[in-house]
């Protein structure tokens, strides 16, 4: 049996700031000092050209680019020297959007499951573990990511609460925390600004945070999903914000783009919103400079099956797009959008050395990635080991409700005066979309209370407050799930993020609502009475501790178990977790009850 070799633990890469070693590098670049490692005989992927330079070298000092071309005078007796054998060589690919809290796992994991696939850089906003913990979980979200070859760039959450007066968070992030993290050097700009409302209404509090990052000379980031994209989209954009990812349609990105702003063109687990988006390139032929490609959610499953950045980059490839092309929306594009393109997005002198090395340009296939002119990854594996998260016991157990749940606290009663069946409220979800529609069905009444109609497709929603013990309920009735029998809960309910169920069955929600606050959070389905599949996320109620592979097991029996309950949409748990997130069109339910969101208003359940 072959000797079993531990790999070596990660030690950063010794990247030093360009201030601090131009001599050097120029030294290097003349032949004057030799280069640390260089890359022979790539085909280079120049995203600053648009073309590939065949037989190019890259010579690395100090973890930056010291040249491009012919570095044969910058080999000496202690050079690294890689065989780049005609292999593609292109910049470490770049996440402009992400929460690192929807794929369930923790940075260092995360880092773990998306660097073998080229991602070199993240830009995430961890607003979900900030509406649960507060600074405290900013800062735990912070601490995890130090000390790792992934270069995490954290933003500050710019909502929390998403929506102020809708529902109910476990903290509040208001403009002097804003401030004050902006002042330092862990945050890297403004998670996206969700209340687009406020930005167009000049609310004092929403533009202090825009200008509090302005003055850092940090960039704002935004999340503008109306369709309008006249004077309100204007407002926005002269608001400071620089990029937007919930463009939905072609013409929400183009018009986006056309005004100077970044169009982020979303590929997660759920939301598939390149294929329609992409039309925007494809279609027009227009100049995709502001053009970037991200992931916002991603589960684990996606992840092992298909990858990270580069499956993103496939698909952007599969719809049309000119390789180099796509490869430009997660480098440079991404670099200029957040102000680093002086160190990333490109590999050319002076720049930080996270390069990869890809077989086939149209498949995307990353077989080394270095960082830091380190080889993190060959072969498509990690050579080095990232030390396991430190997860302290303030972050766990974070389900608060002030009583164990039975059937009644979800009965619904009946408008007084109401006969055999009275006309209600539904929210209808759609398969991969993040929006929602507002429609309206007649339900039976029976014993005064309002019934949900599986036969129909429509079935009970409740959200329960769990962060602060009120126990406070939002009750009402969703379509599009189709469960047939039984029930789901979830304590990943954006953005506020309270205990989530949805029940064909008002006996079985309760079992699922009492399983996850016994269990610290996290997602289950029961049926007749009986737990059928759970995943604890203890983290929050949104993370787990455990490898990629095992929270993927786990994903991938709760998924069945849906199919069971009688829904076989995609990734189901992840278009429930937004019918509480009162920032997208049209209907949503909050611990606080029903928005229309198409008016910021509270709505009856009932029409009259």
């Amino acid at each position: 049996m072959e000797k079993q070799t531990s790999k070596p633990k990660w030690t950063s890469a010794p990247v030093e700031k360009l201030q601090d070693c131009t001599r050097r590098l120029a030294a290097v670049a003349m032949g004057r000092e030799k280069a640390d490692t260089v890359i022979r005989g790539v085909r280079l992927v120049n995203v600053n050209t648009g073309e590939i330079l065949p037989d190019t070298d890259i010579a690395i000092a100090a973890g930056r680019i010291a040249l491009v071309g012919d570095a044969s005078h910058t080999i000496g007796d202690a050079t690294a020297v890689i065989d780049g054998a005609g292999r593609y060589a292109a910049p470490g690919f770049l996440d402009g959007h992400i929460h690192v809290e929807s794929s369930m796992m923790t940075v260092r994991e995360y880092a773990r499951t998306v660097i073998p696939h080229g991602t070199t850089s993240i830009f995430p906003d961890p607003h979900e573990i900030a509406n649960v913990l507060g600074e405290h979980g900013l800062e735990f979200m912070i601490a995890d990511a130090e000390g790792i070859p992934l270069r995490v760039f954290t933003q500050m959450p710019s909502c929390v609460p998403a929506v102020p007066g809708f529902e109910e968070t476990g903290a509040v992030l208001g403009p002097q925390e804003t401030a004050r993290f902006m002042a330092g050097d862990s945050i890297y700009g403004l998670g996206e600004m969700m209340n687009f409302p406020g930005v167009l209404g000049g609310d004092a509090d929403t533009h202090s945070k825009i200008a509090s990052t302005l003055a850092a000379g940090k960039t704002v980031t935004g999340h503008y999903s109306m369709p309008e994209t006249g004077m309100g989209l204007n407002a926005y954009i002269a608001s400071g914000v620089r990029c937007c990812h919930e463009s939905v349609r072609a013409e929400d990105a183009l018009a986006k783009m056309r005004l100077g702003m970044y169009a982020q063109i979303r590929e997660g687990s759920a939301w598939h919103d390149l294929h329609e988006v992409i039309r925007s390139i494809t279609e027009r032929k227009i100049d995709s400079r502001f053009a970037c490609l991200i992931s916002d959610d991603t589960h684990p499953h996606t992840l092992i099956a298909h990858g990270h950045m580069d499956h993103i980059v496939r698909r952007a490839i599969q719809e049309g797009v000119d390789p180099i092309t796509a490869i430009q929306m997660v480098t440079i594009n991404a670099a200029q959008c957040f102000q680093m393109d002086k160190d990333l997005g490109s590999i050319a002198p002076g720049k930080i050395a996270d390069i990869l090395l890809i077989s086939d340009l149209t498949s995307v296939q990353v077989e080394t990635v270095f960082i830091g002119g380190a080889i993190v990854v060959e072969e498509g594996e990690m050579r080095v080991e990232i030390p396991a998260s430190q997860c302290p016991d303030s972050i766990r157990n974070t389900i608060h409700v002030p009583h164990p749940f039975t059937a009644e606290d979800f009965a619904i009663p009946a408008p007084q005066n109401a006969g055999s069946a009275v006309t209600a409220r539904v929210i209808q979800v759609l398969e991969a979309k993040v929006g929602t529609l507002a429609k309206t069905h007649s339900l039976p009444v029976v014993d005064g209370h309002v019934c949900a109609d599986a036969a129909a497709g429509i079935n009970k929603l409740a959200v329960v407050e769990r962060h602060k013990n009120t126990g406070e309920t939002g009750r009402g009735f969703v379509s599009g799930f189709g469960l047939r029998q039984g029930a789901v809960a979830s304590t990943v309910a954006h953005d506020a993020h309270n205990l989530m169920i949805v029940g064909a069955s008002e006996a079985d929600m309760a079992v699922a609502a009492n399983a996850l606050t016994e269990c610290g959070g996290g997602m289950v389905a029961v049926r007749d009475g009986e737990v059928i599949a759970l995943l604890p996320l203890p983290i929050a109620g949104l993370m787990s501790e455990e490898p990629v592979q095992s929270i993927n097991e786990k994903v991938q029996a709760l998924d069945a178990a849906w199919k069971i309950l009688g829904c076989d949409m995609v990734s189901p748990f992840m278009t429930m977790a937004l019918v509480s997130l009162a920032v997208l069109p049209e209907l949503r339910l909050t611990n606080k009850g029903l928005i229309d969101t198409t008016t910021y208003s509270f709505t009856g359940l009932f029409v009259e």
